[in-house]
Order: structure tokens, then sequence, then C-alpha cells
């Protein structure tokens, strides 16, 4: 081991035992901090750069909510942007010199550069700092890493503001105020340096490095201390908002949009570690169908292929003799299905000889601890080697005609050990500087493979790590290998509402945890069961463990009711899912959101870490507890509240005990909502055409806007595609769906909607309910309530 590598090594254990005596930062030294100073250097059309005594500031405007502060190392060259796309944005902005500080201004955000310290800072509206540069004495821009790291800066926030997004852990942390966290991938652990705060702002830092954030309590000061292992200089962006889907909407212009995914990705998934034949996977969906449980797909887990053969793609043909043809008859019975595979090839097969021919592989080979044997890992930061791991994927899986790839092991696992990462170099340079951008990497590969050889179909990846910019390659990521435990249940709800807040909106957990136990077990039985329940309102619904499997169906009849409730639930919610998802490809939105972003006014709710927003009226609150019947729900003020299975309304502002027998988890719907739900189906794709039940929420004005298309392939790219806006005006009480913007081949000329305006015991719950019939033909139409 290199003795870079070594003390990259020592860095990641002296950083858990020096940071948290280190983070509580004594008064400056006046002199250093005076010492920085900056004076104007230069201006272009996107921004304007500065003299400092460490170095030279650099000031890019992206766009009008979005800044990048860059100060290299002198002789320094920046490291790849591998999560950026596209270039600056010309926007109009101005720089005024005052006495005290130089100020640059767009039509949504205002920065500040000290002139005496050279400490840059987003303000808000009342000319207060956001978020800003403080302590300059312990920045440090790259070099060989000191105790601290070999890249810090630390910068102050408000006093009070919650901190979310780093991410995906399980601490069951929601606000990260006074907590330490270390970004750095790995199985149950996905490192993204993307924070949001309801103070108004977001943060990226541009480091692909192992990264420890502390942010620190209102008591120690209120501030946010990053410091990589590795890097060349400071590299960080800001985004203003107020609002925090504009945050997320800039971060993704910087980073890419958020993909529309296929309709039939928002049904039931069903899965398990691992249906071991072609016949065992078959035999799932028919069994689903034939008891007229609703599903979408059947998952192929690993180790399909023969033995020692990890890596070639190929389906055992003893256990797999017709994989066209299971597909075939999947696709038939309306049933959609991905594939395993991984970035690990075992040594020796033809695509491990290729992808080392161009120098595609990493060079050391890995003991494998399942199957007996070594294998090597390939280069995704290598645009040769992605190419042609897709197509080695492609010319066998995808030809067979999987839907979509499950990415596992994209962290990468390279055993697990991060210090062998850093010991690579990669395409993109030493892995020490990149490691935690590898899932970027390798979802593009098999994104933009998919992309290019199967228009037809919508990219659509299942991966268990990212990092930032990877909401544009169309992948989930899931909890990893979560135990299925109640403590470990819990903690899946602030691991989501946080991976969201790195702007990414997609995110999922294994449905009763990967390592469950029996559906025979009265126990596992009630926290399966709330599992579901709390999976109908994630973006991705799907179950897996391993283990004896855990199809709905295997759970004894005297159980079920509640599981195929669950379920009714989510296939009833499609038409609400599909708008949302229009709105998270075309704007800044999201599905899970903390309280406190959609409600930066109200202190209360900024950690609640049991409780969360789906889309932003729907407050889930799921149960977490065993045996629990009722549990205590906070509503946040600013608007009253619904409950979904009764229709009692509440104020804001307070907390309640609500009922919640097992059949129940427990929703509030904010006042002025309307509700689009669908007519009960089998499958996704059965959904378009059928009516749609519009539940309208009072109590304040409200919009949503309803979306269609083919459900699968890009032609909604090229403008097929079909909105309907839906206004309340609860003061005159009437719902206006607007004139049909669009059309796309095969719509429907008429829908059929059903207006309910929900009360005590009318609209709510799982079944239909009566309301007014609209038959709706594109045009203009006012319905009143």
């Amino acid at each position: 081991m290199s003795v870079k590598a070594k003390s990259l090594l020592l860095l990641g254990a002296a950083l858990a035992a020096t940071i948290a005596p280190s983070f509580a930062v004594q008064a400056a030294p006046l002199q250093a901090a005076a010492a920085e100073g900056a004076t104007l250097l230069a201006q272009t059309p996107t921004g304007a750069s500065f003299r400092t005594a460490q170095g030279v500031l650099a000031l890019t405007l992206w766009g009008d909510r979005i800044l990048r502060v860059t100060m290299l190392r002198e002789g320094a060259e920046r490291a790849p942007d591998l999560a950026l796309v596209g270039q600056p944005a010309k926007t109009a902005w101005t720089l005024d010199q005052q006495p005290d500080r130089y100020l640059l201004a767009t039509p949504a955000m205002r920065i500040s550069v000290d002139r005496k310290t050279g400490a840059v800072a987003l303000l808000g509206a009342d000319d207060k700092p956001l978020v800003g540069e403080t302590d300059l004495y312990r920045r440090r821009l790259g070099g060989t890493p000191d105790g601290e790291g070999a890249v810090r800066m630390v910068f102050a926030i408000p006093e009070g503001r919650a901190v979310y997004g780093l991410g995906q852990h399980q601490a069951g942390l929601l606000d990260y105020r006074g907590t330490i966290v270390r970004l750095q991938q790995a199985n149950t652990d996905v490192g993204v340096p993307v924070l949001v705060s309801p103070a108004g702002f977001g943060l990226f830092w541009n480091n692909a490095s192992v990264t420890e954030v502390a942010v620190d309590t209102p008591q120690a000061g209120n501030r946010i201390f990053f410091r990589s292992q590795a890097g060349e200089g400071v590299d960080y962006f800001l985004f203003a908002g107020p609002d925090v889907d504009q945050v997320i909407g800039a971060y993704r212009q910087l980073t890419g949009a958020a993909s529309l995914l296929p309709r039939w990705a928002w049904g039931l998934w069903q899965s398990k570690e691992r249906y071991a034949s072609q016949a065992e996977l078959l035999g799932v969906a028919a069994e689903y169908r034939r008891l007229g449980i609703p599903l979408d797909a059947v998952v192929q887990d690993w180790q399909y292929w023969p033995a020692g053969r990890w890596g070639s793609h190929e389906m055992d043909p003893a256990r797999y003799p017709d994989p066209r043809g299971m597909l075939d008859t999947l696709h038939q019975q309306h049933l959609h299905s991905i594939v395993s595979v991984w970035p690990r090839l075992d040594v020796g097969l033809e695509n491990t000889r290729a992808l080392d021919a161009i120098g595609g592989l990493y060079p050391k080979t890995y003991p494998n601890v399942y199957p007996a044997g070594e294998g090597r890992w390939y280069d995704a930061f290598s645009s040769r080697a992605r190419a042609l791991y897709w197509k080695q994927i492609s010319d066998r899986l995808g030809k067979a005609g999987f839907d979509g790839y499950w990415l596992d092991g994209s962290e990468a696992e390279l055993g697990g050990h991060w210090g062998e990462m850093a010991e690579v170099n990669t395409a993109a340079g030493p892995g020490a500087l990149v490691f935690n951008a590898y899932p970027l990497m390798h979802t593009t590969a098999v994104h933009d493979g998919m992309a290019a050889d199967y228009a037809a179909k919508r990219p659509l990846l299942l991966t268990r790590s990212a990092w930032a910019g990877q909401q544009r390659n169309g992948a989930f990521t899931w909890s990893g290998d979560v135990s299925g435990r109640w403590d470990v249940f819990a903690k899946q709800i602030p691991a989501g509402v946080n991976f969201s807040m790195t702007g990414n909106p997609f995110w999922s957990a294994d449905i009763g945890g990967f390592f469950g136990r029996s559906p025979k077990d009265p126990a596992y039985q009630e926290l399966f069961t709330r599992w579901l329940q709390f999976a109908v309102f994630n973006p991705m619904f799907r179950i897996h463990g391993t283990g004896e499997g855990k199809e709905v169906y295997s759970f004894p009849e005297s159980v079920r009711q509640p599981l195929l409730d669950a379920v009714a639930l989510r296939y009833r919610l499609l038409p609400f899912l599909y708008a949302q998802s229009w709105q998270v490809a075309d704007r800044g939105a999201s599905f899970l959101y903390p309280a406190g972003m959609v409600f930066p006014e109200d202190r209360a709710a900024q950690d609640l870490r049991d409780q969360y927003l789906f889309g932003r009226n729907l407050l889930v609150s799921p149960v977490i507890e065993p045996g629990a019947t009722s549990r205590t729900v906070y509503l946040p003020k600013g608007t009253e509240w619904i409950d979904f299975w009764t229709g009692t309304r509440h104020a804001g502002g307070v907390k309640l005990q609500v009922a919640a027998p097992i059949g129940q988890i427990p929703v509030q719907v904010a006042g002025g909502t309307i509700l689009p739900l669908g007519s009960p189906v089998q499958y996704a794709d059965q959904s378009p055409d059928r009516p749609i039940e519009l539940r309208v929420y009072r109590g304040a004005d409200g919009r949503i806007t309803l979306y269609d298309d083919a459900g699968d392939g890009q032609g909604w790219r090229r403008g097929e595609r079909a909105t309907i806006a839906l206004a309340l005006d609860d003061k005159a009480g009437t719902l206006t769906l607007g004139a049909r913007q669009g059309r796309y081949p095969g719509m429907a000329k008429t829908r059929r909607f059903r207006v309910v305006s929900v009360a005590p015991g009318v609209g709510t719950g799982l079944a239909e309910a009566a309301g007014r019939e609209v038959v709706y033909d594109g045009r203009r139409v006012v319905v009143t309530l």
C-alpha cells in the first residue's frame, strides 16, 4: 500500500476521533481572518473573481438561483465535474462595490463577498446571511491530508434552522444539527454531499472523496464543517429558494433533470433473494394473477448464471431454459421484470478478458465471500469500459427482453474496503478523489446504453448506492440489506426523507426488511403489514427479502386483508403518483419531504423523524411500534388537516392521538388538496382510461396537474403527452378542470371523473365514493362543489 493510501486510511480513523473536539471552534485569530481580504480581480459574463491572501476566489453563476464558489490550490487542476451537466447559464446579474462588501445580485439571489475577510454569503430577503463562509483560517485547499482532512471549509447558518439531506444513513436522524455524518458509500449507507435547510437554501459540496460533515448545535455556533479526505481546492454550489422545490429545481438544473419513469414502475414489485429458476419466477407471477392481487413486476435477483460465470450475463440453461420465452410470458400477463447485474466479473471469463484488454478493469482480484472464486471490478469512470460493459449486458439480457436492471454492489463494493479504492487509479483520477461517485458513473453506463439500444423502454434501474446527479439516470436507490426489526424499520423513514432532500426523488427500502422472518410468524406479520403500509407512500413499492418468500399470498388468509388493502390503496393512488412523477421530472418536486421544508416557519415541524409528507399535501405517520392501535401525530401549522380515513378536520399546530388499527396507516390531507384516485386495476397500464375519483379537501385554494402519456418509451420527450390543470377555488366553491393541453398516440378522447367533496364519512378511506359524474372531452369544465 502506498504512503498516500496509508495516510488516507489513517485519516479515516483520525476524523472520527478528532472531529467532535476540533469542531468546537474557538475564537478565530483576528489577524489571520483579516489578512485574507478580497479585491476584485476580473468580471466575466458569468461571474467575478477576487484576489485573496490564500488564492483566487472565483464566483460563477450557473443560473439565477445557482452560484459556484471555487478556490483552488496554486497550480492545481480542478477534479472532474462528474455530477454537472451543461454550462453556466446566461443570466442577468449586477456587481455593486460597497464600502464593506461586494454584492452580486440576480433576479433570484444576492451574494456578498466581505472586503475584509473574503467570506462569501448567500443573503436572504432581509439582507442577513442564509448560509455563509466563516472561520476562514480553517479553510484548507488540499494536498497531503492532515488530522482534519485535505480539503475543509466552515459555514455559518441561521440559528435554529434544521439541516437535511447528505444521503441515506441508518442512525435514525432527520435534522442533523449536533451530529457528524460520514459520507462514504457502503451497503445501507449512501453519501451524497448535498444539503438543504428550511432557511431557504441548498448547498452541494462538489467533492467525491470520503467526507465528514459536522453540523453544530445552536449552543456551539450554528456551523456546518466539511472536511474531505482528498481534493485540490474548495468547490461548492449554493442554491437559493426560498421554497424547497426552487432549491431542488436549481440543483437539478445543474446536475440533470430527474427521469420520467414508466407507468408500471409505480405498481407493486415482487422480489426475493432469490427466485432460483424460470419455473419459480413464472409461478409467482401466475399465482398473483390467479388470485387477482395487483402486480406489475417480478424481479430476478442474482446467481441465475452458471456456476463460476458471474459477470457473463448468461442465464443458466439448466434452470432458465428459455429466458426470452419467460419474458414474453410475463409481458403477455402485463408484467415486467428487471434482472440483477454487478460491476464485478469472475476472472477468466470472455467478458472479463475483453474489458481487461481495453484497460477497463481495476488490477486487483478480490475473493468472493458468496460462491467460491475471485473477481475483478470494471472501471466505471472510463467511457470505453462503460460502453463495453453495457454491450455485454445488452447482448444477452437486453435481447432476452428484460425491462430494467438491478445494479447490486454499486458502491463499488471492492470487498467492502474503502482503502482498496483509494489505492486504485481510475480513468478519472486517483480512487481516493472520486470514490463516492462510482455509483453515478455505473448507473450512467446502463442508463445511457439502455436509452440508446431500447428506445421503446424508459431506462429503469435499481441500485444500492448513489451520488450527486444520479436522479438523471432513472435509478431507484434502495436502503440496502436492512434487518426486519421495528427499530430498523423506524430508521428507514428519516433515511428516505433525507435521501430525497439531496435532489434524488427515487428511493425505497426492502418491504419487511432484507433479513426478514417467516410469513407464518405472527410478530413478523404485524411488522410486515406496517412496513407495507409505509411503502404505499414511498416512491417504489417493492417486496424483497431473504429466506422464505414474502409474496402477499404467502401470508395466512387470516392476516392477509390488511396487506390486500395496502396494495389496493397503492393502485388507487396511481393517478396521483403519475401526476407527481411529472412534477418531479418537469419541476423541482419530490415524493418525500420533511414537514419542516414545506412548513419552514413551524419550528415544531423541523425534526419529525417518524412523519413526513408524500408530495406536499399528504402527511404520513407510519406505525412503528408493535401492538400499537393508535399513535401521536403532529399537524404542522399553516393549514387545516383532514383525516384520510374519517374526513375529520383539525387545525394545524397541534398534536393528536390518531386511531391506527392494523388495517390503517395514519394519513392527514392538507386543506386545499385535490387528490386523484383511480379505479381498481390489476396492473398500472390498465388505469389511464378508467374513471378517476377527484377527492376535494376544502379549506384553501388548491391545484394539481394530471399527467398522462403512452406509459413507456421516449415519445413524451417529443411532446407526446397530455396535461389537465385542476384548480380549486375554495371561496367560490368550484373545481375547474382546465382545457387539456397536448395529446399522444392512443389517447382517449373522453375521460370520466367523479368529483367528491370530502366531509366526515364522505369520500374517505379506500372505498370508491359517490360524487358528481363529469364526462370530460378536453374542454374546460367548472364543477360546483
